[in-house]
């Protein structure tokens, strides 16, 4: 490639990384420049750092049931009855067939529609009916518990995403736990709650005949604290449901804080189009009855179902201030966690910390940049003075990178621009000590220069890649404040090739051609 197309070329990187750069560094938003920026990372920028433990045993029992009461209603849809699904423990689900002769049908029903069940052989009682036990499969625990661990992080991410909380960084560790970074959280006791709250919503029937103080309920029947609204309001006491849910936060599709004709807020739930027919056929078939709408294993709501509910809307109201209706609305729309999740570490990073870190920071790196420069300007002469724009031309790519990507800078992120510039220095050294060579043999100005890259060339290539792949390797399986070093030191290095090789060289060129027979200032 000629020397012109070179320059062209790196004028071009020149200019986009200038436009790529500038965000980060004017702090203001200007039309004409892109929305992308470098971000401060926790370290830098202040925020909350939380370690979260996923309770996946209780996915896997939560799944069990659902698929309980599926089969419920798969057998009535075939005209037999299955009675009594429960879980017992938390792998294994117990049910009744009333009538020993829907046996095979019972079988030929679980192996076609939930083969990932393990039936159990029936056990005959003297009434004529037969218990039966199911359990998933080692495997299907596995997947179950691999699963609900992902669909936390995706939830965890989304409500996050929805809090409005700038380059998060959200990852899983060993042992069902996630860990999540918050950098710039100015409310870390909201954010835990909004983050933490399993927002596990169930629709269940209201028991009228069922007084909830007697000591012991019937079967399929628990008590859940509620507390009523309207003329008795902030009476607290105990509502009796039935057990198993008739409709779950699984099917809402969309929720949204809004306010009655009172100017109280409340949430608008939207279901999907199964959980709409679903709803649709409940409050059909239950006209008179008092639905209770729980959440988290309290009940926010129980009115009486006055009349079919087509459309596939609903609403759950209570004493919400603003922001709790908003919060609610954004754990609903975000999805409800598969699992409990319990906080097992917070810790809290102040914004004076961040700025200490950021002053020791730049302090250390401009001390070091500024040595670097003038050693190769006094060592080398002129070629230095080139060495050093060529490397404040490598920091502008990396910011400019850095920007375009919206990368986050982090406290060992700085180390890795430091290390960058260890790096750029080392490569013009090569390429310098190369030409001197050259030149101590005999040879013009112009060949010296190709000789010298040409050859320092394979060497600088090698040494880089090897660090690249090592960064790459930090980046896949590091932690946040060691992939914010990774990602420095990526960017940098591809810079400072770019640079020492590629642009410098053409400097190199131009300046020997009309050097001639003087020489080199090298």
């Amino acid at each position: 490639m000629g020397v012109r197309w070179r320059l062209a070329i790196a004028l071009a990187v020149f200019i986009l990384s200038l436009v790529y750069a500038a965000p980060s560094f004017l702090g203001r938003d200007l039309a004409f420049l892109p929305e992308s920026r470098v971000n401060l990372g926790l370290d830098l920028r202040g925020g909350i750092h939380l370690t979260l433990g996923v309770d996946v045993q209780k996915a896997v029992s939560n799944t069990l049931a659902i698929l309980g009461q599926d089969l419920r209603r798969q057998a009535q849809e075939e005209r037999f009855a299955v009675l009594r699904p429960r879980v017992i423990g938390t792998s294994t689900l117990e049910f009744i067939l009333p009538r020993a002769e829907h046996e095979e049908k019972l079988k030929a029903l679980v192996s076609r529609q939930f083969p990932q069940l393990e039936l159990e052989e029936g056990k005959h009682t003297e009434n004529g009916q037969v218990r039966y036990t199911a359990h998933f499969s080692d495997h299907e625990i596995t997947r179950l518990e691999a699963m609900a661990l992902d669909q936390a992080l995706k939830t965890i991410r989304n409500r996050i995403d929805q809090f409005g909380v700038a380059e998060p960084d959200i990852r899983k560790q060993a042992g069902n736990r996630i860990q999540i970074q918050l950098p710039g959280v100015s409310d870390p006791k909201r954010a835990v709650q909004i983050i933490g709250q399993t927002a596990h919503l169930e629709f269940h029937l209201v028991r009228e005949d069922v007084d909830a103080d007697r000591t012991v309920l019937p079967a399929g029947a628990i008590a859940l604290p509620y507390e009523e609204k309207g003329e008795r309001e902030g009476k607290k006491r105990q509502l009796v449901i039935e057990r198993d849910a008739m409709l779950t936060g699984e099917d809402v599709d969309d929720a949204r804080p809004a306010f009655d004709q009172m100017n109280q807020p409340y949430v608008s739930l939207t279901f999907n189009g199964r959980g709409g027919r679903i709803f649709e056929k409940i409050t059909g078939e239950n006209v008179g009855r008092r639905m209770s709408i729980v959440l988290d294993g309290k009940i926010y709501s129980a009115p009486v179902i006055r009349e079919r509910i087509g459309g596939g809307r609903c609403s759950i109201s209570g004493s919400f201030s603003t922001e709790e209706a908003q919060d609610l609305a954004i754990v609903l729309r975000a999805g409800s966690l598969p699992a409990p999740v319990s906080v097992l570490e917070e810790r809290t990073v102040g914004p004076s910390l961040g700025k200490e870190s950021i002053d020791s920071g730049v302090s250390a790196s401009m001390l070091g940049a500024f040595l670097v420069l003038a050693f190769m300007a006094i060592y080398y002469g002129l070629s230095g003075v080139i060495a050093d724009l060529m490397l404040i031309f490598t920091i502008l790519i990396l910011f400019a990178g850095m920007g375009a990507f919206g990368a986050t800078l982090t406290l060992p992120g700085i180390a890795g621009i430091v290390l960058t510039i260890g790096m750029s220095v080392d490569a013009n050294v090569l390429i310098f000590e190369r030409i001197r060579e050259e030149l101590r043999s005999g040879f013009s100005p112009l060949a010296a220069v190709k000789a010298g890259f040409e050859r320092s060339a394979i060497a600088i290539i090698d040494s880089n890649l090897t660090t690249i792949i090592t960064a790459v390797i930090l980046y896949q399986f590091g932690t946040g404040p060691v992939r914010g070093f990774a990602v420095t030191l990526s960017l940098g290095i591809l810079a400072s090739m770019f640079t020492a090789i590629f642009v410098s060289r053409a400097i190199f060129e131009v300046w020997a051609r009309r050097a001639g027979s003087r020489g080199l200032s090298i």
